[in-house]
């Protein structure tokens, strides 16, 4: 379950061949630290599922696998248990064998505000940073991406990847690494960046996008989606404890700010694609994500606003280019 081998291989020759020199050490390190009791049980899940082959895998409309024939009933089940033990399940949705795993994010609606204003990703070389479960990684790789790689620190995550990634044939084209942004050099070697439900999430948010800039080769995209606020370029809120129950909100700028910030950074071609307020379609609480969602964060007599007196999500893609 902890071999990224295949992968070192398949980067060895390539424009990220120099990435080998810092990542198998930083691999290892996790490795040392992210096995406790909790982990085992995760990996242990993994462990038994089934190893099926898929007679097809949609990858273009969804994330979706199925058989020459139904499963048996047992079999459903005992995968969906399997499964349920690597919840909470946060981005989605999944479909595989008949078994619907429906997360608290409805991320396709994400995929499909975005996939318009994006370039081609056929044949891109593709970074995603925060990617969660990996959803939008096989999205990437669905809409033609020659390598989709994914990082996110959060060991969880990472296992959720792992069981699709076996429940799907194993792909070769999509990866996860479980390491922050900040643990990358600057690798220069990716023709798209995503970074999706991040930036509000960092204390220093130029740092984070000197970051993407860095990931990105000439001329590459980076396509950048997170929370704002409707006002001039000289709006941003900085929430004084929480925002929407989250404690580690630091900056939600508003969308001008945001593209002052970028070209601040040195990027260029410098799009506003989409806002869009948060809804209950897309985020809310499922048998997979039994916490609290979006209508627990929100005023329960203002909708508008969030339970601090905040206003309530608003997000944005901008996209942007590295010269």
């Amino acid at each position: 379950m902890l071999r990224f081998s295949k992968f070192y291989q398949l980067i060895a020759d390539t424009s990220l061949g120099h990435w080998l020199e810092t990542l198998p050490a930083q691999l290892a390190i996790w490795q040392k630290t992210a096995i406790n009791t909790q982990t085992k049980a995760w990996f242990n899940a993994i462990d038994h599922l089934p190893k099926l082959i898929p007679a097809h895998i949609d990858l273009l409309h969804s994330v979706s696998a199925f058989s020459q024939q139904p499963l048996a009933e047992y079999e459903k089940r005992t995968i969906e248990m399997r499964l349920k033990m690597l919840m909470p399940w946060r981005k989605g949705p999944y479909n595989l064998y008949d078994i619907h795993i429906d997360t608290e994010w409805r991320s396709d609606l994400k995929w499909l505000r975005l996939l318009p204003h994006i370039s081609s990703l056929i044949g891109r070389q593709v970074l995603d940073v925060g990617c969660g479960s990996g959803y939008h990684l096989w999205r990437m790789v669905g809409a033609g991406a020659r390598l989709a790689v994914g990082i996110d620190p959060t060991t969880l995550f990472y296992c959720q990847f792992q069981a699709i990634q076996k429940l799907l044939g194993a792909p070769p084209q999509a990866h996860f690494l479980p390491l922050g942004i900040e643990q990358l050099p600057e690798l220069a070697a990716f023709d798209t960046v995503f970074s999706m439900g991040v930036l509000y999430h960092r204390r220093s948010p130029l740092d984070h996008l000197y970051q993407l800039k860095a990931q990105l080769v000439s001329g590459g995209e980076l396509v950048l989606e997170t929370l704002v606020i409707e006002g001039d370029e000289h709006q941003v809120l900085v929430p004084s404890s929480r925002y929407a129950k989250m404690s580690n909100i630091y900056f939600i700028p508003s969308a001008s700010a945001l593209s002052n910030w970028l070209a601040k950074c040195g990027f260029i071609d410098i799009r506003i694609c989409d806002l869009s307020f948060t809804t209950s379609e897309e985020q809310r609480r499922t048998a997979w994500m039994q916490t609290e969602s979006l209508t627990d964060f929100l005023d329960h007599d203002d909708p508008h606003k969030t339970i601090e007196g905040y206003p309530a999500p608003l997000r944005a893609i901008i996209i942007a280019k590295k010269p």
